[in-house]
C-alpha cells in the first residue's frame, strides 16, 4: 500500500510503498477514504511544541518514534477483520476513534482514554491515516457512520471532538456571551456546536476577514478582526475592549481560545467578566506572565481541553447526522500532495479543514 511518512522532523514527507497490514484477533483494517489535515500533524512534522522561554518539548520525549505515518482523523470502509471482531462487518463505513489509551490508568478506567498517562494514539504513536489502509487495534474504536459526507465526517474525530469538549466546558455556567478565538477548523466547528447546545451569543475573533465571514455563515452573532482594530499584544487593547462592548459592557462569561498563543490568551483574560471561564485548547505555544491577584479577585477559572472521549464522538456524530453541525471541508489533496497540504495549513491558507484522499 502507499503511505506518506514523516522520516524526521522538518523534512518533506516521503510517499512510499509499505506492506498492507493484516488483522488478527480484535483488529480491523480500514481502507481510508479521507484523513483530516490537523495542526497536530504539523507539530508531529515539526518535532514538538513551543513551551516558551526558549524551551521546546520534543514529541520523541513523549514516546513518538520516527518514521511515522501521521493522520488521526480517519474515515473509511472496513476491508478486513480479525477472527474475534464482533458487530463490525466488511463494507461498513466507519469513523476511527484515534485517542487510544493504556486501559489501566485512572483516566482510562473511567472512559477518558484521550487523557491517558501513556497514550497510544493512532497517527501520533502508531501509524495513521495518511495511507491507503490503516490498522485499528480493536473494533471498539470504530463508530459506524451513514447519511453524512465522509470527508466531513473525518474531522469529527479531532477538530469536532475537541471543539465539542471545549464548548461543554465553557457552558458550565450557562454563559450569555461566549467568545471563540480562532476561526480555523476547530473554531468554525465550535461556533456551530455552541449554537446547538448553548443559549449563548457567540463572538468570534480572528485576524482574517475571509475566515470571519465563514464564521458568520456558521452562526456567529458577532465577529471581531483583532488585526484591523489594533494589536492584541497587550491584552487590554482594542480587541478585548471590543468584546466587552459587544457583551453589554459586562465582559464575556466564557472564552474558548482555539489558538492559545500568548497574545490571544491575554485578550481572552482581559475580556472576561467576573466569574469568567477561560478554556485553552490550541497548541500554538509560548508562555505567559499572569497577574496572579486578578485570578482570585475576579474568581476566574482557567482550564484546558484536549480532544474528547469515545462517547463524546458518538454524540457528535448524532449532531452531524441531524444536520445540526456541518464540517467545512475547503481543500482536498492526494497522498502525493501531502507536503503541500501541511505547508498550506502552516501558512494559514486553509479555511475549515483540508483532507487527504488516499
Amino acid at each position: 500500500m502507499k503511505a506518506a511518512r514523516i522520516v524526521e522532523p522538518n523534512k518533506p514527507l516521503e510517499v512510499i510503498e509499505l506492506p498492507s497490514p493484516k488483522p488478527t484477533g480484535n483488529e480491523v483494517i480500514v481502507k481510508v477514504k479521507a484523513a483530516g489535515v490537523c495542526h497536530s500533524d504539523l507539530h508531529l512534522w515539526e518535532g514538538g511544541y513551543d513551551l516558551g522561554d526558549g524551551n521546546f518539548l520534543k514529541v520523541t520525549d513523549r514516546g513518538v518514534k520516527y518514521p511515522i505515518t501521521p493522520g488521526h482523523e480517519i474515515v473509511g470502509t472496513v476491508s478486513e477483520i480479525g477472527d474475534s471482531v464482533k458487530g463490525v462487518s466488511v463494507g461498513d463505513q466507519v469513523l476511527v476513534y484515534p485517542w487510544l489509551g493504556c486501559g489501566e490508568c485512572p483516566a482510562c478506567k473511567v472512559g477518558n482514554e484521550n487523557l491517558c498517562d501513556t497514550p497510544r494514539s493512532i497517527g501520533l504513536f502508531q501509524d495513521g491515516g495518511y495511507a491507503e489502509n490503516v490498522k485499528v487495534p480493536h473494533f471498539k474504536y470504530l463508530a459506524k457512520i451513514s447519511g453524512i459526507d465522509l470527508d466531513g465526517a473525518a474531522s469529527l474525530a479531532c477538530s469536532g471532538l475537541t471543539a465539542y469538549t471545549a464548548v461543554k466546558k465553557a457552558n458550565m455556567n450557562s454563559p450569555e456571551f461566549l467568545v471563540i478565538i480562532g476561526a480555523g477548523g476547530l473554531g468554525l466547528m465550535g461556533i456551530q456546536i455552541a449554537k446547538a447546545i448553548t443559549k449563548a451569543k457567540v463572538i468570534c475573533v480572528d485576524l482574517d476577514d475571509n475566515k470571519l465571514q465563514t464564521a458568520k455563515e456558521m452562526g456567529a452573532d458577532f465577529v471581531v478582526n483583532s488585526n484591523v482594530i489594533g494589536s492584541v499584544a497587550t491584552g487590554s487593547g482594542n480587541a478585548a475592549q471590543k468584546i466587552i462592548s459587544l457583551s453589554n459592557n459586562k465582559g464575556a462569561d466564557s472564552v474558548i481560545d482555539f489558538v492559545n498563543a500568548p497574545q490571544t490568551v491575554k485578550t481572552g483574560l482581559a475580556a472576561l467578566r467576573k466569574r469568567g471561564n477561560l478554556v485553552l485548547v490550541g497548541l500554538f505555544g509560548g508562555s505567559l506572565e499572569l497577574s496572579l491577584v486578578t485570578i482570585p479577585l475576579k474568581a476566574l477559572t482557567i482550564q484546558g481541553a484536549y480532544t474528547g472521549n469515545y462517547n463524546d464522538m458518538v454524540e457528535l456524530i448524532d449532531l452531524a447526522k441531524k444536520g445540526i453541525i456541518k464540517p467545512v471541508i475547503s481543500q482536498r489533496y492526494s497522498l502525493d500532495q501531502v507536503n503541500d497540504a501541511l505547508e498550506n495549513l502552516k501558512q494559514r491558507k486553509i479555511i475549515g479543514r483540508a483532507v487527504i484522499n488516499p
